[in-house]
């Protein structure tokens, strides 16, 4: 109890230090909401193409509804919460995914669940965008904002395998349609707590005026971004559609850019662009999460179709990965932040996360869950609990207050942008290389196999590359939290955990 308690102050401190505390556990309630959708859903397809007679091509859009709005209004969402104020923005959110998750449980056409799909996406993005700059700005100090940001990276990052196990539960014992409506008494509780305890800022405001031709044209650039990778599966990634939707999205986002360098009230003010901390820290992200994907996608798909495990177990096996981004996202990433730094800390996770999918890449058809299995999803647990939490201090460290809801929505934008790619990408190499292998003779299951081995490594090399790039561009004075701390900040930080209620009651 004790370690718990000091990792979640709320449990021992009064008055407005239990208010900020509380507040960080709805908006982390928010999140988690968001973060399941993706794999619940996923658990629920084969149902609900049965129920509502999808093809499967048109099922796919019951995920790309979602992904492509989601993705599309991250960014304008989060520079709405710095203008008119982070706290509305993010209620606003969760009035529309609660609200969209009801008429998606009651969708009883195709037409309808993919309309409210994307409804849904919509309000995810509202909700999720500005989480970050509320965090930022409800712990400015140190070590608090530390801790409150591994609690928001443990549930970032452990939130799809209890979505696994949920989704799975809710559809063998009860139908498609609780998957939906499990979002409404969490979405209700977190709507109340979050409008008693959530502080507003003081926007921006919008007296000089609103800046609608940037809005349209990055909302449009993103949205149309997000249809040609989510439908790049589809179509082929070099497709001579994907190529002209992909080519449309480039040149509305250079239109975007040339429009926020000229009007005077931009919505996205290019000085973002300049922070080297945070757009390189997007990159390292992009890449780890690339990876993670392929693990964890992938790995999900290898333990379904080859090992033959069902959904329930599936998410079982995951818990070792889940159990460890726990122990490290409360407490153990920040005092290692502390210890070593930052930088050297991020690198270690990133290693550790290329030594699980080189692991992983040697199991074979009838591979044991241990040790080999365990130890795979151990390693890149460990490794993103270590990763996570330095680079969510590190991006938005030096993001200036006015524009946190915009680094906010970087930050996502990075995750959803190369989680697709990457996804799209490592998919179409594993299923290609399938195709090649067993055109040559092999086995159903050795063909996956090796499509799914290919796949780790090309995944393996990516998080690598987000190695050196930690190495080369994260560090110097633009990225204060990626220098190194000495040994007094770290028995800080334990002074200020151990006597946490007298310090603040001070």
């Amino acid at each position: 109890m004790t370690a718990i308690a000091r990792q979640l102050p709320f449990l021992t401190t009064p008055g407005s230090e239990r208010r900020r505390w509380i507040a960080l556990a709805v908006l982390c309630l928010g999140q988690l909401m968001m973060v399941l959708d993706a794999t619940i859903v996923n658990v629920a397809l084969p149902s609900i193409q049965r129920d509502l007679h999808f093809t499967q091509s048109s099922l796919t859009w019951v995920l790309n509804g979602y992904l492509i709005t989601f993705g599309g209004l991250l960014l304008l969402a989060g520079r709405m919460g710095d203008l008119v104020g982070r706290k509305r923005v993010f209620l606003a959110g969760l009035v529309l995914f609660t609200g969209a998750s009801v008429l998606c449980g009651l969708a009883t056409s195709q037409g309808l669940l993919i309309a409210f799909r994307l409804l849904q996406g919509a309000g995810g993005a509202v909700a999720s965008s500005v989480i970050l700059a509320i965090i930022v700005t409800e712990f400015p100090e140190r070590a608090e904002q530390a801790r409150a940001m591994g609690l928001y990276a443990f549930v970032s990052a452990g939130g799809g395998s209890i979505g696994l196990l949920a989704g799975g539960a809710l559809t063998q014992s009860l139908n498609w349609h609780w998957i939906f409506f499990v979002n409404v008494p969490i979405g209700l509780i977190a709507l109340v707590l979050g409008s008693a305890l959530i502080v507003e800022n003081e926007g921006i405001g919008l007296g000089r005026g609103v800046d609608v031709a940037g809005s349209i044209l990055m909302t449009l650039s993103a949205m149309l971004g997000a249809f040609a990778i989510v439908k790049s599966s589809e179509y082929g990634l070099l497709s001579a559609r994907t190529l002209a939707v992909g080519g449309a999205a480039l040149l509305l986002a250079g239109a975007f850019l040339l429009v926020e360098s000229r009007v005077a009230n931009p919505i996205m003010p290019l000085r973002i662009l300049r922070l080297r901390a945070l757009m390189g820290s997007s990159l390292v992200r992009g890449l780890l999460v690339t990876g993670m994907f392929s693990a964890f996608f992938l790995g999900s798909l290898y333990l379904e179709k080859v090992l033959g495990y069902d959904a329930i177990e599936t998410g079982l096996a995951f818990m070792p990965l889940t159990i460890s981004i726990a122990a490290l996202s409360l407490g153990g990433a920040a005092r290692a932040m502390a210890r070593f730094g930052a930088v050297p800390t991020l690198i270690a996770g990133l290693a550790a996360i290329v030594a699980g999918l080189l692991t992983l890449a040697t199991q074979g058809v009838e591979a044991s869950y241990f040790p080999g299995l365990f130890v795979a999803f151990l390693l890149m647990g460990l490794g993103a609990g270590a990763s996570f939490l330095p680079l969510l201090t590190i991006g938005m460290a030096d993001a200036p207050p006015q524009d946190a809801g915009l680094a906010s929505g970087i930050v996502n934008v990075s995750v959803q942008l190369f989680g697709a790619i990457g996804l799209a990408t490592l998919g179409t190499i594993a299923t290609d290389h399938t195709k090649a292998l067993a055109q040559q003779g092999q086995g159903l299951a050795d063909a996956l196999t090796g499509g799914f081995h290919l796949a780790y490594l090309v995944g393996a090399a990516l998080v690598a590359l987000g190695i050196l790039a930690a190495a080369l561009v994260l560090r110097g004075p633009s990225a204060p939290l990626a220098q190194e701390t000495d040994e007094s900040e770290l028995e800080r930080i334990e002074l200020v955990q151990a006597a946490e209620p007298v310090a603040q009651a001070a």
